[in-house]
């Protein structure tokens, strides 16, 4: 049941962020906030790979590191 509750988090989390990327879509972004966004896409997408691994607290800390550079962008345009 733990494991159950902990993958639906991951997913949800999961989701967010994709929430978070539809927010900056079609902004204009300076050259490195740009290169953190494609790292935060990065860190997301080893989150879903980790996730269908079974390897939950490796998912976890990817999505949530994902989060951490998504919000230094979206805080820096103003969008949070």
């Amino acid at each position: 049941m733990e494991e159950i509750n902990q993958r639906q988090r991951i997913l949800k989390d999961i989701s967010m962020f994709d929430d978070s990327l539809e927010l900056i879509k079609g902004k204009k972004l300076e050259a490195n906030m740009s290169a953190i966004v494609e790292m935060s896409k990065l860190y997301a997408s080893d989150a879903k790979s980790y996730l269908e691994k079974g390897d939950l607290f490796t998912a976890f800390s990817c999505i949530s590191y994902a989060h951490g550079l998504m919000d230094s962008i979206l805080s820096l345009v103003n969008l949070k």
